[in-house]
């Protein structure tokens, strides 16, 4: 696989991750807006969000070009 594939496969990937953080936020505030929840839930969603945005942090990391100083 070429550096561009690479890259190819990880804009992707980026994409990916960001639409379901978008999508968590959206689930979190209509479970919040139900008042119909336990705090369980919302704790579960929230590490859930938590992790998607470490792995959207790591991705764009991988993204980036290594700088030598």
């Amino acid at each position: 696989m070429t550096e561009i594939d690479e890259q190819e496969i990880l804009k992707q990937r980026l994409a990916e991750l960001k639409t379901e953080h978008r999508d968590m936020d959206l689930a979190i505030d209509a479970l919040i807006n139900s008042g119909n929840y336990n705090s369980l839930q919302l704790q579960r969603l929230k590490k859930r969000k938590l992790i998607l945005k470490d792995q959207i942090f790591r991705t764009e990391s991988a993204l980036l070009p290594d700088i030598i100083a």
